[in-house]
């Protein structure tokens, strides 16, 4: 089943927010009616007859082109014109520019049952807000078991087998000054189709559990400024026990990556042993993928300074074989 939100809960929480102003001229009663798409759609082409490029479960914005043209119709076109157009199952009808629209749009609206609001926004203004707020709202969501961190601003999920010690490394990374976003249960979100922001539910926020102490509140014993409520997901490092027979990357330059909700993010494989300060290795991996972010990659300038000596050593053996 495909995400959607009803028309009521994006009016509500726009108004908390005063992120837009909406105010419901007409259709009261299709309140419940569902959004599925965060793009809202704004096509006067629907209005001249071209409504089969109407998409069902997009909000219908008109600006003042299209409020303009249906005020040039004689009454009897603009009810029509309408009803042919509230045919396709819209969510919602928003008119932009603090303009009022003509009765015969209200009374369709009314007959069939959909929202026509107002807002003061200009039409690119309420078009952005109104996409930003469906986003959040319709973005693909998933739970992964793991620890989310914020480790000098970049967001690294740990992930791994339960009582492999992931909350025992994020609370040692807690003592090192880093901060926590959610343990054990973290929420992750896709966003504009190519980051994923990771959260913690609300019941179990600042919370970790620690095997013999039990749950612990992250924020009471180390302040606020060790917690967070969200953060881009930018690194996954994958806690696995160590086993002796398999070989493991010792150059890091093998890319690996983790894929979830459609996103594919960097990924290291931690291995565990005794005797690995689990900590440090993932703060250290934290910082070796920021300096790759911004274009250093330790590894791959040693392999390139040794193919250079060794194209220079070959060089010079072979001059000194023609000598």
């Amino acid at each position: 089943m495909s995400a959607s939100v009803s028309v009521a809960t994006v009016v509500r929480d726009l108004a908390a927010s005063r992120a837009i102003d909406l105010e419901i001229v007409a259709g009261a009663s299709g309140l419940d009616r569902r959004i599925t798409n965060p793009h809202p759609q704004k096509t006067g082409l629907a209005l001249s007859g071209f409504d089969q490029y109407l998409r069902e479960g997009r909000v219908l914005v008109f600006g003042e082109s299209e409020v303009r043209f249906l005020e040039s119709l004689p009454p009897p076109d603009r009810s029509a014109v309408m009803r042919r157009v509230l045919s396709h199952a819209l969510p919602c009808v928003v008119v932009t520019d603090d303009l009022r629209p003509v009765p015969e749009i209200a009374k369709e609206a009314d007959a069939a049952g959909v929202p026509l609001m107002r807002t003061r926004s200009a039409t690119p203004l309420a078009m952005a807000r109104l996409s930003a707020a469906l986003e959040a709202y319709l973005a693909p969501r998933g739970t992964v078991h793991g620890v989310l961190m914020d480790i000098l601003g970049l967001g690294v999920l740990i992930v791994g087998e339960s009582g492999i010690g992931k909350s025992e490394c994020a609370l040692d990374l807690v003592v090192r000054g880093h901060r926590l976003i959610a343990d054990d249960a973290v929420e992750l979100r896709c966003r504009a189709e190519s980051f994923v922001i990771g959260s913690c539910p609300e019941l179990t926020r600042h919370h970790m559990e620690i095997r013999g102490l039990g749950l612990i509140n992250v924020q009471d014993l180390f302040g606020v400024a060790s917690t967070r409520r969200s953060k881009r997901v930018e690194m996954v490092v994958q806690l696995e026990r160590w086993d002796a027979g398999r070989e493991y990357d010792r150059l890091g330059l093998d890319e690996t990556y983790y894929e979830t909700l459609g996103v594919r993010i960097p990924m290291i494989r931690m291995p565990v042993a005794p005797g690995r300060n689990l900590a440090i290795l993932v703060e250290v991996a934290a910082r070796n993928q920021l300096l790759r972010l911004g274009g250093h990659n330790s590894a791959q300038r040693l392999v390139e300074r040794l193919d250079e000596q060794l194209g220079s050593d070959v060089s010079d053996l072979e001059f000194g074989e023609d000598l």
